[in-house]
């Protein structure tokens, strides 16, 4: 009998109206567990919890809470290969990013621990004689964070770590797809010096625990990962009681490669980007924009690299990519195959299933050549590990391309030019910009987010994080005149 795991609510584990299984898609024989799926009650029960809980952490002396989030740091960076197998067990990631994730989703908490002593507010003299003023932040109260399977710990924790720090509640919905990871990390949260309640897991479906929990009047902010529909969504639902909202959503990034760019360097970082994590992250690169210059000289060097990558199990030695997340995703990718070679796009290699020595959801890496920005498929996200090469002729063409699109996460270009490096990063229009690296943000403490249907709302990560987990409060202050 494979193990039931359950939710944490009020401070107790607790079992589920009904469960769903949890299978590795490297292997589909091997069953990571049945995990509990919470009902209404259970979630409302949640909720109840964490507004007492919260007023009473908040009052934690600072000290007493940044012990707890060290706590937190130190146990998932020294665990990050046990944790880190598990994560890339039942989401597919080589095991080398699995064990990365993990020990990145530490180093969140042991900032954000820090973070707790670097709450200085500010004082002003007021206008009228004898008044004076203070601004503080405080906890905006208990925090929905619904989080995605792609990076099931990480960003989960770069969600918790600051809603934590910043002395709120938090109700954690993670992605049924990878339930494991976030049963993981809960179990270090509740073994934690914090009030019952405080911290809660409650795992369900989108459209059942996910819509009740948006909607929630007991629900003072939402933190979001995940699709630009459903972001949509729950956008429109927590209006309704003027919710406060952060969300990540789709993408569609570009790597501009320059005809003087260091060829070499361009492939790698164009592989890494388009491939790594099998595609399936916000950040990857989707749509290489190379100028005609250096354009068959990339494109060789691209197609060949792509295809000497290795497919296999996630915990296999050597893999480089591992299988994609579930059969669902797995045939939306195939879909986005032919509909690129329906649009005219020429396949130069990879995009179909593998099959290799255990049953899973294995893809070969797929470069489309002659395209053009017009195509759908690089006008939609498609979480895949598939990557369209766009021709361009100038360096003006490529930022145009770069910036035609609804999404603004992150962009990126090849160059050795300082002139075009310092144009392109003042004049793309995304939250996060790289020169000469991948389009991906990865350091911790500084803000990270995007524009367009990318983002909505405060940005997350450093001390940026700040303005969405707290709320304001200015104080004018008349003590008089001293006797």
């Amino acid at each position: 009998m494979a193990q039931e795991f359950k939710n944490y609510i009020a401070g107790d584990w607790v079992a589920g109206d009904a469960a769903i299984e949890n299978r590795n898609p490297s292997d589909l024989s091997d069953l990571i567990g049945h995990f509990a799926q919470a009902s209404a009650a259970q979630l409302d029960s949640a909720l109840d919890a964490a507004h007492a809980a919260q007023r009473e952490w908040a009052a934690y002396p600072l000290e007493r809470k940044q012990n707890v989030l060290m706590a937190i740091g130190n146990e998932l960076m020294a665990r990050a290969e046990e944790l880190g197998t598990l994560l890339s067990r039942e989401e597919g990631k080589p095991f080398a990013e699995g064990k990365g994730e993990v020990f990145r989703a530490g180093q969140f908490f042991t900032y954000y621990a820090a973070e707790v002593l670097r709450q200085i507010g500010d004082t002003a003299d007021s206008v009228r004689p004898g008044v004076e003023i203070d601004v503080r932040r405080e906890p905006v109260g208990v925090v929905a964070v619904i989080s995605p399977w792609n990076f099931p710990t990480a960003t989960a924790s770069w969600k918790i770590a600051p809603a934590l720090a910043f002395g709120n509640a938090v109700i954690w919905k993670p992605a049924n797809l990878t339930p494991a990871s976030a049963h993981a990390l809960t179990e270090i949260i509740s073994r934690q010096d914090i009030p019952k309640g405080l911290f809660n897991l409650v795992m369900g479906s989108g459209g059942s625990v996910g819509q009740r929990l948006v909607e929630s009047t007991g629900v003072n902010a939402i933190s979001f990962t995940g699709s630009v529909p459903v972001g949509k969504g729950i956008a429109a639902a927590a209006i309704q009681n003027l919710t406060k909202v952060q969300m990540e959503m789709g993408s569609k990034n570009a790597l501009a490669v320059m005809d003087d760019a260091d060829l070499d360097l361009a492939v790698a970082l164009a592989l890494g980007g388009a491939f790594g994590g099998t595609g399936q992250k916000c950040t990857a690169s989707s749509r290489l924009v190379v100028h005609e210059g250096i354009h068959d000289a990339f494109v060789d060097k691209l197609v060949a690299g792509a295809q000497a990558m290795v497919v296999d199990h996630a915990l296999k030695d050597g893999t480089q990519i591992g299988p994609v997340v579930s059969e669902g995703q797995l045939n939306e990718n195939l879909a986005w195959v032919e509909k690129g070679r329906s649009e005219g796009a020429e396949l130069a290699c990879g995009g179909e299933r593998l099959n290799r020595d255990t049953e899973g959801y294995y893809m070969s890496p797929g470069v489309f050549l002659n395209t053009t920005n017009q195509m759908e498929i690089n006008r939609e996200e498609m979480f895949a590990p598939l990557t369209s090469v766009i021709k361009v002729g100038s360096y003006d063409e490529a930022l145009s391309v770069v910036n035609d699109t609804r999404f603004g996460l992150t962009s990126g270009i090849v160059t050795q030019s300082l002139a075009r490096a310092t144009h392109f990063r003042r004049n793309a229009r995304t939250g996060v910009v790289t020169v000469n690296l991948p389009t991906a943000g990865t350091d911790y403490h500084v803000p990270f987010g995007g524009r367009g249907e990318s983002s909505y709302g405060a940005r997350e990560q450093g001390s940026y994080a700040a303005e969405f987990y707290t709320t304001v409060k200015t104080a004018y202050i008349s003590a008089g005149t001293p006797e």
